[in-house]
């Protein structure tokens, strides 16, 4: 079905793999366009409970086609190509299912920027995540100086920006960037692992959790909170809300269907 992204789903899970070894998995616009479409088809999945993205075991994502950016002929026409690249992550972000970033090598400018997107992100050892872009006269334009700060604070953030120098993977860790590092060769059982766990969750709950969180960065506390109470009131309907209170009384195992 895809040229340049392999995508599968068996219990629950979707697994996408960037797949465009030979320019390891730059993100041209075919790539681009790919993704949208298998996001378009996960979000209104309802088997779908969780999504694992990864580049494979020897590298993540180099960032955006260089080749593109030089065919750029104007600032609008830069504009809307940032713009493209922004539109896809936040659609990355938007997506009800919970997405794993599973990070082997490199992932460096728009590369990184995808796994902020990302609701979690494991790396294997040896991994780098770096915004370079500096060095070649730009900033990262595909939500770098956005998402980056909202998730380890202005000062490391600058420090990664303006120096465009990679970051080590336990570095990584240790600024929140990442939420575990691992072996190479388990990389992708601890994706698959903390995927299982969460597809195997209420369906309804999770995907509500998920777009509180995400709005909160947005919304003052009231607001917020008005919106966690109202969600909560939605959630009374659910089998799946239901059928937990009851097996936690009856001290059983319980049975979510996703409704």
């Amino acid at each position: 079905m895809y040229k340049n992204l392999i995508h599968q789903s068996a219990n629950g899970v979707s697994l996408l793999q960037l797949n465009r070894p030979h320019k390891k998995h730059a993100l041209n616009t075919e790539l681009r366009k790919e993704l949208e479409n298998a996001m378009e088809q996960i979000a209104h999945d309802r088997s779908i409970r969780a999504v694992v993205l990864t580049g494979g075991s020897e590298f993540f994502c180099a960032g955006a086609d260089i080749a593109e950016i030089q065919e750029s002929p104007s600032a609008e026409a830069a504009y809307h190509h940032a713009r493209e690249f922004q539109l896809l992550f936040d659609r990355v972000e938007a997506l009800p299912q919970p997405v794993i970033a599973a990070v082997a090598g490199f992932a460096l400018g728009g590369g990184c920027e995808l796994t902020l997107a990302c609701d979690f992100r494991i790396a294997s050892e040896g991994a780098k995540f770096g915004l370079p872009e500096i060095k070649i006269g730009a900033f990262p334009g595909g939500g770098g100086t956005q998402r980056l700060p909202r998730l380890i604070g202005p000062a490391k953030a600058k420090e990664m920006i303006f120096t465009g120098e990679p970051i080590s993977a336990e570095v990584a860790l240790s600024w929140g960037l990442i939420h575990k590092v691992t072996s190479r060769d388990r990389l992708m059982d601890e994706a698959k692992d903390l995927a299982a766990r969460l597809a195997s969750l209420p369906r309804l709950a999770l995907q509500a959790a998920k777009a509180l969180v995400n709005r909160s960065l947005e919304m003052d506390l009231a607001s917020g909170l008005e919106m966690e109470a109202r969600s909560f009131g939605a959630l009374a309907m659910t089998h799946d809300l239901n059928e937990g209170t009851k097996a936690f009384l009856e001290k059983r195992r319980p049975n979510f269907t996703g409704d």
